[in-house]
């Protein structure tokens, strides 16, 4: 197993247990005052396993990389539990310098195996909180996220060419994605989150760069979102690319929303600096999505938003419970379909875009 982070975080990667150790971080040097930097070693060598202990005080570090194989599981335990990537005081830094660049992370996550992150706090990042990428198994549960709605690509956790992801009993506020799940990303089980201020959860942007960039098998149910840009989304460039690129099976349910600009939204023709060619098409084949039981308010003039490629149209998409009404007092929001194919099912507010359902009775027989 090969282990890269950045910063300090609560991480437990089970292997074989052996030996017990804690390894102290004042012992090796550290001073919890908030002004002197601290760096120390990551206990990985030891023939057992081991515990890096971060004691109650105010740590200062810049980029701190572990890196492994280690010999057994490693666990990093914060007795505070807070991160505060201290963004907002960086971007104000910045604000006069044009060479200024934000480009940290809280916490990178590179090729992690069975990994855990629970009861952190991770507080104002100068970019993403969690960032995780080439690995496989990872849980997150009973974490706090949060930085101004105002600080851009600041997502709260983001995932990459990775397998098996468990989301669970987490709350995001962020200026970007609370979650997002871009290329490579597959298996990933979300529930109990509260979204919000952000861009909802979102998967994509795919389809700017050529290459096998495939998104499938995402769960999300039983979570809230509150003054968000979007709900649910699935986001694609319209770029000309030499491989057709898809994301499938998707299923969304028991979602309420307050508030939302976009609450469920498919676009292919994402285009956040709006200097796209509009000619252009997304090659990316979007399939196999359901939305169950979703209901809320919408801030915009619309409560479902499925606009798909002209060369690959979204296939089997069906929208079963939707319940939206406007923000506004008494405006009437509509749903919009483009280039879909699909189906609507129980009750419908507004109108859906998608024919309703029909259901064929197969006469009994007995023999």
């Amino acid at each position: 197993m090969c282990a890269k982070y950045l910063f300090t975080f609560f991480l437990l990667v089970w292997i074989t247990e052996a030996r017990d150790k804690i390894f102290k971080v004042t012992d090796y040097g550290a001073v919890g005052d908030g002004n002197k930097e601290n760096t120390w070693s990551d206990a990985c060598k030891w023939n057992g396993s081991a515990t890096v202990l971060i004691p109650k005080g105010t740590f200062m570090l810049k980029s701190v990389v572990f890196n492994g194989p280690c010999h057994s599981s490693m666990t990093f335990q914060i007795t505070g539990g807070t991160l505060d990537g201290q963004g907002t005081a960086t971007r104000q830094k910045c604000n006069n310098d044009p060479n200024c660049q934000i480009l940290f992370t809280t916490m990178d996550l590179d090729f992690i195996n069975n990994g855990v992150i629970q009861n952190l706090h991770s507080v104002d990042s100068k970019g993403g909180h969690f960032i995780v990428f080439g690995s496989n198994n990872m849980t997150f549960t009973n974490v706090t996220i949060s930085a101004p709605a105002d600080n851009r690509n600041t997502d709260g956790i983001k995932i990459s060419h990775t397998n098996g992801v468990t989301i669970t009993d987490v709350n995001i506020g962020t200026g970007d994605d609370c979650v997002a799940m871009i290329a490579g990303t597959k298996n990933v089980q979300i529930s109990n989150v509260f979204c919000g201020p952000g861009h909802g959860i979102s998967v994509g942007s795919l389809g700017k760069f050529d290459g096998a960039e495939v998104v499938e098998d995402i769960s999300v149910k039983n979570c809230t979102f509150n003054g968000t840009l979007a709900g649910v989304q699935i986001k694609t460039w319209a770029a000309p690319l030499n491989t057709t690129q898809y994301a499938s099976n998707f299923f969304y349910e028991d979602i309420v929303m307050t508030n939302v600009q976009r609450p469920i939204v498919i676009d292919q023709f994402y285009c956040p600096e709006r200097n796209c060619d509009p000619k252009e098409n997304s090659q990316v084949q979007i399939s196999n999505a359901t939305y169950k039981n979703i209901q809320g308010s919408s801030a915009g003039n619309f409560a479902v938003t499925f606009n798909c490629s002209r060369v690959n149209p979204c296939q089997n998409i069906s929208v079963e419970d939707i319940n939206f009404s406007s923000d506004e007092k008494g405006k009437q929001i509509t749903n919009f379909c483009s280039q879909v194919t699909g189906t609507s099912s129980g009750k419908q507010i507004p109108s859906s875009c998608l024919p309703q359902h029909k259901f064929v009775e197969t006469p009994f027989s007995s023999q």
